[in-house]
């Protein structure tokens, strides 16, 4: 699992006041769940980037004053005019509790349906997943070379070892659709529609994340 370093100072202070002064500094305060209690800090706003303006699923260690501790990001919020992050909530990991994670979808090789004329259509290009966090995949990779014009690969066709996808098992992944009538208004809507189910079905089929 990819991982990546934060660097936070304790905050001493709570609230709105003390949260106010540490925005203006360009910091963002944070929490820490999951632990014996709960843990009060605050990051630079640009270590964010890497950790926000991604796909990537990952797994973070946040260095308090040399105590570090192994999270991921649980929760974040954004200033509904300026995008700037308020706050970021994150939960601790610990080698015997589950966690969900949204993973990436990547796929490999080429479709033999896409060969022969078809079009590839990825549906989900990520998956909420729940697992230890030594069994937490960072991506899943999908084989289409198989699949063929017609043919798809649904959540219940993906079988990862301690690892539980939070989705309705039916959904569909990846496919491959026939060519013919390509770009019609007919067929955009068709797209459409069944990538709505798709996420409406994902939505329904998601389990919190465990606080």
């Amino acid at each position: 699992m990819k991982i990546v370093k934060l660097s936070g100072s304790p905050r001493e202070n709570v609230g709105k006041k003390d949260a106010k002064a540490q925005r203006k500094q360009g910091r963002v305060p944070c929490v820490l769940y999951g632990g014996d209690e709960q843990v009060h800090f605050s990051v630079e706003e640009k270590q964010f980037i890497p950790v926000v303006f991604t796909p990537d699923a990952m797994f973070l260690e946040i260095d308090l004053g040399g105590k570090v501790y192994r999270a991921i990001l649980q929760d974040i919020q954004y200033h509904p005019v300026s995008d700037r992050i308020l706050h970021a909530d994150f939960l601790q990991l610990h080698d015997d509790k589950e966690v969900t994670l949204n993973v990436p979808v990547k796929s490999t090789g080429t479709s033999k349906g896409v060969l022969r004329g078809g079009r590839l259509m990825k549906r989900l290009r990520k998956l909420p997943v729940r697992a230890l966090p030594a069994n937490m995949p960072e991506s899943i990779t999908l084989d289409i070379t198989p699949l063929d014009i017609g043919q798809a690969i649904k959540i219940k066709d993906i079988e990862i070892p301690g690892v539980a996808i939070l989705s309705n098992p039916f959904n569909t992944v990846i496919g491959v659709k026939t060519a013919r009538g390509a770009g019609s208004d007919e067929d955009e809507d068709e797209d459409e529609e069944e990538a709505a189910e798709g996420e409406e079905g994902e939505t329904s089929g998601e389990a919190p994340a465990e606080s």
